[in-house]
């Protein structure tokens, strides 16, 4: 079974399990969420709409939101001293799609739980007040003088090793 959706001005052609890229939908990632302007669903036989099929929708995954690589529009009138830069990064939705829904059904999977984090263990015997230190204390810096950024990388090698600077 397909459907074509409209989304973004735009029309796709889409069947179950397709991943698809979009303009930005709002939606988190592992949220479920449905396209309802669906202008064909076919499969056995093809239902066009008039101008979108009722009662039909697209249920789909939000998988990623994120943005397009940058687009640059450089603009130049030649012999006019006159030039323009402009960039633009476009967003977008990556979508799978999960059912092709019909007769006004509701989506049979619901979004995935979120991950939740598991609490680091405790360390019982440092709570507990006992004699064994819980961790071995942490070992000091070496007193290496660090280079400056005024200082080039050969500056900063012979500091290192403690050698007097070199005169020019």
């Amino acid at each position: 079974m397909f459907a074509v959706i409209k989304t973004g001005g735009k029309q796709y052609r889409v069947a179950a399990d397709d991943v698809l890229k979009i303009e930005k939908i709002v939606g988190e990632p592992g949220e479920i969420i449905q396209l309802g302007n669906v202008l064909v669903v076919g499969g056995d036989s093809v239902t066009l709409g008039v101008p979108i099929v009722a009662g039909a929708s697209v249920a789909a995954e939000v998988l990623e939101q994120g943005r397009n690589p940058k687009v640059i529009a450089f603009k130049k009138r030649r012999r006019k001293n006159s030039r323009r830069k402009r960039g633009h990064r476009q967003e977008f939705t990556l979508l799978r799609i999960t059912e092709i829904l019909t007769d006004g059904a509701k989506p049979t999977m619901t979004a995935r739980p979120k991950h939740v984090r598991k609490p680091k263990p405790v360390d019982v015997a440092a709570e507990a007040g006992d004699d064994a230190p819980a961790k071995a204390p942490a070992k000091a810096k070496s007193a290496k003088k660090p280079a400056t950024k005024a200082q080039s990388p050969a500056k900063a090698k012979a500091a290192a090793k403690g050698k007097p600077k070199s005169k020019k």
